[in-house]
């Protein structure tokens, strides 16, 4: 058979003349590549992937077959995984077939009868998987390209905003090496579309960031309800609608817990609220720093790669969102005041005096005033945050 068109395995063992017996019994049906121990099977799995099939030895120094074939499974899901194990192994590899690590384990020593035929029925297996899934994918990326093709001309906004998500997400995978991310780009491709059902005017104000009223609030609370409703009916999107449904709440309430819905929804609400700070008058100056001020909302670890990956890795400044009987002298406004009938209280930049902190307590509560209203505390890598205009 042409090197071509056989199928790609990765052996992984502790011992070399291990894997030159494997690399011989396998390699006129096979194109076999070897790892020595699980660390150097990672390496090769990510260099030098897909494989169709993975095959390891339990007994490994440093790092498990168990171990290294639960990050086979994180990093390539379609690939088929095979542990070898000895007879006294048998609880640990019924274990590791349980929690779906493995597709099959062999008993050493094995007969090259039996391990051919085990990996014939692990490469259909891979057959059949990514037969499915290409179908899959297929038929979703089509309906999905029919809705976002709606949103384009119903809200452009939206749809620019869905695009410049769906970029942060699958920088965001590429970093954490997300092995399934065809959910998570759905996901941000579909976070905006609940917003053609929003009145013209609330969409303008939502993207130019200008403050929504109480009943505007309230059908953005609306939100993942409608987006519930909107997908319902498209099969196999479960996930998608999980990551969709979860990416509202805060890292506090939705701790992670190790699979693609979770990952994927702490990365959307990173990406999302991004874009959505980024956009706002004045924010652009320092956006990550914003997001680091809410505390408990997003998971770090996320929030600091993509703030990497945006070339802002160190906290420029502090920022906090305050109600107005929290100000206090010295801090700078980050962002307009307004009455409720647009007109405005305070510009931003301005330095809070003792007298302007008078005056802020002294507003009615009649004028309408959003709070909380985002604050610059402190520069922490310039003596002022910026230039600031005083008002005694």
């Amino acid at each position: 058979m042409p090197e071509v068109h056989r199928p790609r395995i990765l052996c992984v063992d502790d011992e070399k003349n291990v894997l030159e017996g494997l690399s011989r019994t396998l390699r006129a049906l096979y194109s076999v590549e070897t790892a020595v121990g699980g660390s150097q099977g990672i390496e090769v799995l990510k260099t030098k992937g897909p494989f169709v099939v993975v095959v390891s030895d339990l007994r490994m120094p440093g790092m498990s077959g168990v171990e290294f074939l639960s990050h086979v499974r994180r990093i390539a899901p379609d690939t088929v995984r095979v542990l070898l194990t000895g007879h006294g192994d048998l609880e640990a590899a019924i274990a590791a077939v349980n929690d779906g690590y493995i597709f099959r384990f062999l008993t050493k020593p094995c007969s090259t009868e039996i391990l051919a035929k085990s990996l014939a029925a692990c490469a259909e297996q891979y057959r059949l998987v990514t037969s499915e899934r290409v179908l899959l994918e297929q038929t979703l990326r089509g309906s999905i390209q029919a809705l976002t093709d709606i949103l384009s001309l119903a809200d452009p906004a939206a749809f620019g905003r869905a695009t410049r998500v769906r970029h942060s997400v699958m920088h965001l995978m590429e970093h954490f090496g997300i092995g399934e991310k065809w959910p998570v780009e759905v996901a941000a491709m579909l976070s905006q579309i609940g917003h053609v059902t929003l009145p013209p005017a609330t969409q303008e104000k939502m993207y130019r960031g200008v403050p929504l009223s109480d009943s505007e609030r309230r059908m953005l609370d609306r939100m993942p309800k409608v987006i519930e409703q909107i997908l319902a009916n498209i099969p196999r999107l479960e996930t998608v609608r999980e990551i969709l449904r979860r990416h509202f709440q805060k890292f506090d309430s939705a701790p992670a817990s190790g699979d693609i819905a979770s990952w994927g929804a702490r990365a959307l609400k990173v990406a999302v609220d991004y874009d959505v700070v980024e956009g706002e008058p004045g924010a652009n100056k320092h956006p990550f720093d914003i997001l680091r001020s809410r505390e408990g909302w997003y998971d770090p670890a996320i929030l600091e790669a993509l703030a990497e990956l945006h070339g802002s890795r160190h906290q420029e400044v502090v920022v906090q969102e305050l109600h107005l009987l929290e100000l206090a002298v010295g801090m700078v406004f980050d962002e307009d005041v307004t009455s409720a009938k647009g007109l405005l209280l305070i510009a931003r930049g301005q330095e809070v005096t003792p007298g302007l902190l008078e005056r802020v307590r002294n507003f009615s509560s009649e004028l309408g005033i959003r709070e909380p209203i985002r604050m610059v505390l402190r520069s922490a890598a310039q003596p002022e945050c910026e230039p600031a205009q005083k008002l005694a």
